[in-house]
């Protein structure tokens, strides 16, 4: 009988990753996700700036539909004097439009027979509405005791007027030429330059909340001047020391939305966006348009629709979108990034 006998299999070492080629890999994979990083985040950034155009889009179609119902948009504030009793001075815009955002019950909230921030508001005043925020910008210094915020300010135009008052008359300043101011009211037949080249809002980031520290994105700041126009107003403004603290004028920015005011509802076109604001007491102001989007604004044109204006926009054609009457022509081609 023949046996037969089996060879075991000479054992093969198994393959593996050598030293070298673990770092190799290791490097590559650390390659590619620096790569996709940038590329998710821009993605996450587009659909927030989308999301921010969207929502200034709501509040410009509403102040349309204000206008409808009334025959007239609303005015950013109206007067309380002593022989005219009415709605307080001091509640903004955004609050009057609270019923054509389907926000009815933030609206039945306010008392507009007192102040903004009277206690009888203050239900109302910590209320957020989400059509008023921009997601690209987190809020994160903002007291919760501040009050709901608002990246969205409504245009009054190149002229650096606040307040007119029998106490701060101002002769040498004319009237504000932009769309919302005190007592404005106006028809959009007054809107002569073409509702389609007139800015009605644009976006502005929540400031630090803090007199103690400068943050020059987005504090107010005092050169102590008497600037009359807004090229007077511009470069005062740029050749403030903004490391001084005491020329620090209003860091509360962007809340509450219910207080009409030039640091909460209200923005001009006498800087170009991310630029500096400031004010020039008593009554005079510029109130800058910024945002977090990579250099541009989201900005609502009194037609409804919204555009991207970039942060590099010629000046000329920046405060010509901000007038309503100055007979400007304006190329919309221009003002995109």
């Amino acid at each position: 009988m023949r046996t037969i006998r089996f060879r075991a299999a000479s054992a093969r070492p198994k393959a593996a990753f050598t030293l070298v080629e673990l770092l190799v890999v290791i490097a590559i994979i650390g390659i590619l996700v620096g790569l996709l990083l940038p590329a998710v985040q821009a993605a996450r950034e587009a659909a927030r700036r989308m999301q921010c155009s969207n929502n200034m889009r709501q509040v410009a179609l509403a102040a349309l539909n204000y206008e409808s119902a009334y025959k007239r948009l609303p005015a950013s504030r109206i007067s309380r004097t002593a022989d005219r009793l009415g709605p307080a001075s001091g509640i903004s815009v955004h609050a009057r439009l609270l019923p054509f955002m389907e926000s009815t019950q933030v609206y039945s909230l306010i008392n507009f027979g007192v102040e903004w921030n009277d206690p009888l508001n203050d239900a109302a005043r910590l209320s957020s509405v989400a059509s008023f925020r921009c997601p690209s910008d987190p809020a994160t210094n903002i007291p919760g005791t501040a009050g709901g915020v608002n990246n969205y300010y409504v245009n009054s135009g190149t002229i650096p007027l606040w307040n007119r008052t029998t106490a701060s008359p101002l002769p040498q300043v004319p009237d504000c030429n932009g769309v919302f101011f005190r007592d404005s009211f106006l028809k959009l037949a007054s809107i002569t330059d073409g509702l389609s080249t007139t800015a009605a809002i644009c976006e502005r980031l929540t400031g630090d909340f803090s007199q103690t520290k400068s943050t020059p994105k987005t504090d107010t700041f005092q050169p102590g001047t008497n600037a009359m126009t807004a090229d007077e107003a511009l470069r005062d403004c740029l050749a403030v020391d903004v490391n001084d603290l005491g020329r620090q004028g209003f860091s509360d920015i962007g809340a509450p939305w219910i207080r009409g005011y030039h640091s909460t509802t209200e923005y001009y076109h006498i800087n170009i966006p991310n630029g500096r604001s400031c004010m020039f007491p008593p009554g005079r102001i510029m109130t800058t348009a910024n945002s977090q989007h990579a250099n541009l604004v989201n900005m609502a044109l009194c037609d409804g629709s919204t555009q991207n204006v970039s942060a590099n926009i010629d000046m000329v054609i920046y405060r010509a979108l901000g007038t309503r009457n100055g007979g400007e022509v304006v190329n919309m081609s221009e003002v995109a990034p």
